[in-house]
């Protein structure tokens, strides 16, 4: 099989890269280099390195087979886990240092949601099947970068561009549609590629194939970027949100409220707790959201006592977010001293314990049953009134002046 080229443009070097520069990395690319193999980190690190962005993961590309690559690093000393081998992938630990390791492929079969897939050692085959120009660079260990589809070109532009026709990635995967605004949110600069734009258009419908985990995932990558909302805008207007949101997003509070995912999911679905079944939650994240649909609209004008009872009724997450909210809703500026103060005032202010319990006043002598019940709730609502004043003592006697003693038995 002949094998492609890059193509002959200036290209920058990582050589003097720190993540790069690596000794496990190293180490490991030196295994997988040896005795006629290949090895090249693959990606989003590339990627990263020339956006001037943190490099995290470190995903590698080899020449080797899955069993070979397992052979060979089970030699030298690393863990290796079989995590997606189905489709080539292995992840080597070199000294609590994890990689995935996988092998050149080329795509024989897709549905939208999968591919089948062959190994091969041809690169620019590789480069071929993924998803943008920019996560299809490599580069070796001395730092050589290979470019195939022009991402250099690209990341240069802030342009997020498919590798090939637009319509033929994404009908290979359809999360490529969410991928691409997500990628154009953190990476992209100015309006997203026209190509690609239509292309999502045209073929989102096929969202609906994707599973609740996948879209939902990716969802909350993109609201992770620093300025989500212009993209958004875009999904919106083009169609694409109502095919997993159930309502219209609330605009300038998405626009104004500070990166919490949950804040940005709620005013995502316009303010509302209830999404359709295109969203999965955990049960935290479920619970975030119902409280936040359920608390008051909060403000600055609530005196010093006001602000104590709301934050011991509401607990200090609730609290929190729904000063972040009702922030964000208002049309205060973002550095309001005000809102500063309501928002620091779980950090300067301890929720204090209801001092008080059935057993407290059974043994104070009072009858147990629900009548009890009713009068610790009311006890607990003149102890907040009272700016959390009342003492246990004082209670019990409230409570003895209008509660039953215990009947004595001789």
């Amino acid at each position: 099989m002949a094998t492609h080229k890059p193509r002959q443009i200036e290209l920058p070097s990582l050589a003097q890269a720190n993540w790069l520069a690596e000794p496990r990395l190293q180490a490991l690319l030196a295994v997988l280099s040896a005795e006629g193999g290949e090895a090249r980190v693959a990606g989003g690190a590339v990627r990263n390195a020339l956006l001037g962005v943190p490099v995290s993961d470190i995903d590698i590309a080899t020449t080797l087979s899955p069993a070979d690559v397992s052979q060979r690093c089970q030699h030298a000393g690393f863990a290796v886990h079989p995590t997606g081998i189905e489709h080539g992938t292995v992840t080597v630990v070199n000294a609590r240092m994890p990689f995935e390791v996988t092998t050149l492929r080329r795509d024989v079969t897709t549905d939208g949601r999968r591919a089948t897939v062959t190994f091969t050692g041809d690169w620019a085959a590789d480069a071929a099947r993924r998803d943008f120009t920019m996560n299809a660079m490599y580069c070796d260990a001395n730092g050589k970068i290979y470019d195939f589809t022009d991402g250099y070109e690209d990341i240069q532009k802030r342009k997020v561009k498919f590798v090939g026709g637009a319509a033929r990635r994404i009908r290979e995967d359809y999360l490529r549609i969410l991928r691409f605004f997500r990628f154009h949110a953190h990476y992209g600069k100015g309006k997203p590629d026209t190509e690609g734009l239509a292309a999502c258009v045209r073929l989102r419908k096929g969202i609906r194939n994707l599973s609740a985990e996948r879209i939902t995932a990716e969802i909350f990558k993109l609201l992770a970027a620093e300025s989500p909302t212009p993209v958004l805008r875009v999904m919106h207007a083009s169609g694409i949100l109502k095919e997993f949101m159930s309502r219209a997003p609330e605009w300038h509070t998405l626009r104004r409220v500070k990166p919490d995912l949950i804040h940005r999911l709620f005013a995502l679905n316009g303010g509302s707790a209830d999404f359709g079944p295109s969203i999965r939650l955990s049960n935290q994240q479920a619970k975030r959201l119902r409280d936040l649909s359920e608390a008051p609209r909060l403000a600055p004008a609530f005196n010093p006592a006001e602000r104590r009872h709301l934050l011991y009724i509401l607990g200090e997450q609730s609290f929190s977010d729904a000063v972040a909210l009702s922030w964000a809703r208002s049309r205060a500026a973002m550095d309001d001293r005000g809102w500063q103060a309501l928002t620091d005032l779980p950090t300067g202010w301890s929720i204090p314990t209801f001092p008080l319990t059935g057993k407290d006043l059974q043994r104070a002598g009072l009858a147990p049953g629900p009548a009890m019940g009713q009068t610790l709730r009311a006890l607990e609502q003149r102890w907040i009134a009272s700016d959390f004043a009342l003492s246990r003592a004082d209670l019990i006697a409230q409570a003895q002046i209008e509660m039953a003693p215990i009947e004595r038995t001789k």
